[in-house]
């Protein structure tokens, strides 16, 4: 080794760095002085206002252990013979394939050239450098130290990029989904932090209705946190000026009059403008103090790519609470025919919900059955009112007419390309079949009765039950309850039944909030 990488012989005290936002260094080597050397060398290192941790290693085996307890190591200063000739060139195939770690620089050292060839060592090992202890010098290895935490951050922020389009394409399958829009804008911050480096922060707020040009260039339009980051995490739904300080949100109200960006000394603000008049805020602080103009730009695009996609998604939300709200107006101009009151397909959707959920029906199924349930007596616009209003018992003719209303509604809606329409379709024929075969239109039993037509059968019975018809009182609850077990494996799912009892009270809860 030379004298200017060694300096002396003299022993120098092993000292441990344990500094906030440090790069890790893993020397690995059996020989102690190249521990306290590499230490001196690089004492006064710093690069990105960061300085070095050194964690040591004397053996191949401990160094092993020590990388899968740092993963975030910057750099493994490698020493090739060690416990054995080859012990560096196996902890250097460990890295990169048992602990899969591909972003640490791995820096070869070796004091015998000889036994681990240059050449032979780069083609068959996944290496960044490889150095002879001869030739490093101090300043070679603060060289060498340097071009490496380089090529590392910059690995680090194209890892952080994927990671955050992944979010983005992951989120763009299914973006008009709420849970897919706050993937969406997650997965835009983490791509801005990545583009502007370290990134504390990040809030996106916005007004959740649509605002009149007017009102969208005054800050008093109430903008909310829809996603956050850092501190501001936890402040989903709160006003956005009450999670701001006061300069802060002085810059907020500029950037919203003015609609544009901005940049503060540590932290910006960015108005998202579109064709629509939703206002909406990027906020994020811990920036670089110099952007370059690219940034600046790139920053341009996402603030409008994102209020574009949550405006998207606004608009998906009006056309299904329209549809929503088509079908239960349609539904509840039905049950007045039967001189009842609407309120029935409203409580019998929220109903349908709850054992949905309880059922384990998957979110998306659970709200198609609660969206499509309301169309389950369809059908009865095909019925005679001589029949539908009969107050008592029908006659066999007229229960037959009566039994046909399932057919007809499936006819009207059956061969829908809609989702909604296509479930309405199944309900409306097997809300009528029962567990053991005697139901109708078509004599189903089991678990061969479509899942939503079970669960609309028991909520349509238990509301129907618990409120007042043409041709009955209402029952009380504990009458109802004992009849629905009382038919629990004859005309319900005995299942369903269960998860009925178990959510008792919530399903009263919609009762008594939905009174006729």
């Amino acid at each position: 080794m030379s004298e200017d990488f060694l300096f002396s012989n003299e022993e120098v005290q092993e000292v441990e760095q344990q500094i906030s936002g440090s790069w890790k260094v893993l020397i690995v080597d059996d020989e102690p002085e190249v521990h306290a050397v590499t230490k001196l060398a690089l004492s006064d290192f710093e690069f990105q206002n960061r300085k070095l941790e050194f964690i040591s290693a004397y053996s191949g085996e401990e160094a092993k252990r020590l990388i899968q307890l740092h993963e975030d190591a910057a750099i493994v200063l490698l020493d090739v013979v060690m416990e054995t000739d080859d012990a560096g060139l196996q902890v250097a195939e460990f890295i990169r394939t048992e602990a899969n770690n591909q972003h640490v620089r791995i820096i070869l050292r070796t004091g015998q050239p000889g036994q681990a060839p240059e050449r032979q060592v780069i083609i068959n090992y996944d290496i960044n450098d490889y150095k002879s202890k001869t030739e490093l010098t101090a300043q070679k290895l603060f060289t060498v130290v340097m071009a490496s935490l380089r090529s590392y951050r910059d690995i680090l922020s194209i890892e952080q990029s994927r990671q955050g389009l992944e979010k983005i394409i992951t989120a763009s399958r299914d973006i008009f989904s709420v849970h897919s829009l706050e993937s969406f804008i997650q997965g835009v911050i983490q791509q801005l932090s990545s583009l502007l480096g370290s990134v504390e922060q990040a809030v996106y707020a916005t007004t959740l209705v649509a605002s009149t040009p007017t009102q969208s260039n005054t800050v008093n339009d109430e903008l909310i946190v829809f996603a956050g980051r850092g501190d501001f995490e936890q402040c989903e739904g709160k006003p956005l000026k009450d999670v701001l300080s006061d300069e802060q949100y002085q810059a907020c109200s500029q950037a919203l009059n003015e609609q544009g960006i901005i940049y503060k000394e540590n932290y910006l603000f960015a108005h998202c403008r579109s064709k629509c008049n939703n206002s909406a805020m990027l906020f994020m602080s811990g920036v670089p103090k110099d952007l370059s103009p690219t940034q600046r730009h790139l920053i341009e695009i996402f603030t409008q790519n994102v209020q574009i996609a949550f405006e998207n998604v606004q608009l998906q939300r009006e056309i299904e609470s329209t549809q929503q709200e088509l079908v239960w107006r349609l539904s509840e101009a039905l049950e007045q025919r039967s001189n009842e009151t609407g309120n029935h397909v409203r409580r019998v959707s929220h109903i349908c919900f709850e054992l949905a959920k309880g059922y384990g029906l998957s979110e998306h199924d659970a709200e198609l059955v609660r969206d499509a349930s309301p169309l389950h007596d369809v059908g009865k616009v095909g019925i005679p009112d001589n029949i539908l209003n009969k107050p008592g018992k029908l006659d066999d003719k007229e229960w037959e007419v009566m039994k046909s209303h399932s057919m007809r509604g499936f006819k009207i809606l059956a061969n829908s390309q809609r989702p909604l329409v296509e479930a309405g379709a199944i309900i409306a024929k097997e809300h009528h079949e029962w567990w053991d075969g005697s139901g109708y239109p078509e004599g189903k039993k089991g678990e061969d009765i479509h899942v939503f037509g079970r669960i609309v059968a028991l909520a349509d019975v238990y509301d129907a039950l618990r409120h007042r018809r043409c041709y009955k009182e209402p029952w009380d609850k504990d009458d109802v309850v004992a009849e629905i077990k009382r038919l629990s494996g004859i005309q319900f799912d005995p299942k369903l039944v269960e998860i009925f009892e178990s959510k008792l009270q919530k399903l009263e809860d919609i009762v008594s909030s939905l009174p006729d």
